[in-house]
């Protein structure tokens, strides 16, 4: 059995071929190929290579197959009879990575065959055929006279606000100006 160890955001995995690693996200769209270069160990049929830190010129070669968030995580920090309680929650990103080969050249490496889109027709203003508007059937016409008379009936059962009362002004013993509605006035009285 053939598997690495490779170290990818300062932590260390165990790479199998044909197998997954969940490591912390890395850019690229699902996928995409990713080259890991930091292999630190490699077994390959009972014959143990150690680096010396990194082991050059055999990279593992992975495709991403997905973006996702890990479990989510409480912090809840109490400090006794000071009132301090602070709660806050993390997610942390995560990408998923297939092992597809390890070591060797990028040409041995299997690229997923591109999808063939298909390619619109385009055709010359000239030869494009010009559609009569449609008819309108006798049930399409009997139905908007009633939902015009609907929104008439609607528009009359509608009241509109009142009008507000003029304002007046009254001037009292000491000179100054007093302004009351007509509304408060009435009250008063």
């Amino acid at each position: 059995m053939k598997y690495a160890i490779v170290e990818s955001g300062g932590k260390r995995y165990k790479a199998v071929e044909g197998g997954t690693l969940e490591v912390d996200r890395l850019p690229g769209d699902p996928g995409a190929q990713v080259k890991l270069e930091q292999v630190l160990l490699l077994v390959d049929e009972g014959i143990i290579t150690v680096g010396a830190p990194v082991i050059k010129d055999t990279p593992i070669w992975t495709r991403v197959l997905e973006h996702f968030k890990g479990e989510k995580v409480t912090i809840f920090n109490y400090s006794p009879k000071k009132r301090i309680r602070v709660k806050t929650g993390h997610r942390q990103n995560y990408t998923r990575l297939r092992v597809e080969q390890i070591g060797g050249g990028e040409l041995l490496v299997k690229e997923p065959e591109p999808k063939v889109e298909k390619k619109a027709k385009i055709v010359a203003p000239d030869k494009v055929e010009k559609k009569a508007p449609a008819k309108k059937t006798p049930a399409k016409q009997a139905t908007k006279p009633a939902v015009a008379a609907k929104k008439t009936a609607e528009k009359k059962t509608t009241t509109k606000p009142a009008a507000k009362k003029p304002t007046t002004t009254k001037t009292t013993t000491s000179g100054t100006k007093k302004t009351t509605s007509a509304k408060k006035t009435a009250e008063k009285k």
